[in-house]
């Protein structure tokens, strides 16, 4: 699953887009570099019944913004991405590629 897939099932399962749950991570402190990884990972997964591989691909957005390693862009394997910045306004306004 790319990294886009990702946010993208995040926004169905939870009902909000990625960007919206990065700002409700700012505004909890998680944003914080010593903030862990498994403390964002459990109130992901507390409040919006999100998994590791879920919540991994949204603390990656968290902590370090919505660009991503160029090493899939492009590429045609499983994890491809097509491009290295992640949309993280809803899939409802992704323009199309």
């Amino acid at each position: 699953m790319s990294f886009q897939a990702y946010l993208d099932a995040i926004e169905v399962k939870t009902g909000r887009t990625p960007r919206e749950l990065v700002s409700i991570a700012e505004q909890k402190g998680f944003a914080d570099p010593a903030v862990k990884a498994g403390v964002i990972l459990e109130w992901l997964k507390d409040d919006y019944g999100l998994g590791r591989g879920h919540g991994m691909a949204l603390v990656h957005v968290i902590k370090n913004g919505p660009t991503i390693s160029a090493k899939h862009v492009g590429t045609s394997g499983p994890h491809s991405d097509e491009s290295n910045t992640l949309w993280l306004d809803g899939k409802a306004t992704k323009p199309s590629a």
